[in-house]
């Protein structure tokens, strides 16, 4: 099994700042990716970021500019950085482990409240 679990989310101001954090722990072998997810109210889950085991990264064009996604692995976590955060951002985040053998392994989820 692997435990995936995340935090940091939080309610927070627009223009304001936030990081994410998401550690992997139990029957981890070699990690593939890491990435954050988000699912907002009525909508479907939708990547946010991905980062893969060579350092290479990905974005959805939405965060793109404001988001920054790292990892740290020795620790087996990875980090979100949010910028300039918008209402549009409120969502509950999800991290995603992809290992090189085996099934995806899905955090609980955080939420993120933008507003006012």
């Amino acid at each position: 099994q692997v435990q995936v679990v995340e935090s940091g989310g939080d309610l927070v101001q627009p223009g304001g700042s936030l990081r994410l954090s998401c550690a992997a722990s139990g029957s981890i072998s070699r990690i593939y990716a890491m990435g954050w997810y988000r699912q907002a109210p009525g909508k479907q889950r939708d990547l946010v970021a991905r980062i893969f085991n060579g350092g290479s990264t990905t974005y959805a064009d939405s965060v793109k500019g404001r988001f920054t996604i790292s990892r740290d692995n020795a620790k087996n976590t990875v980090y979100l950085q949010m910028n300039s955060l918008k209402p549009e951002d409120t969502a509950v985040y999800y991290c995603r482990v992809d290992l090189a053998i085996g099934t995806p392994s899905w955090g609980q989820g955080t939420q993120v409240t933008v507003s006012s």
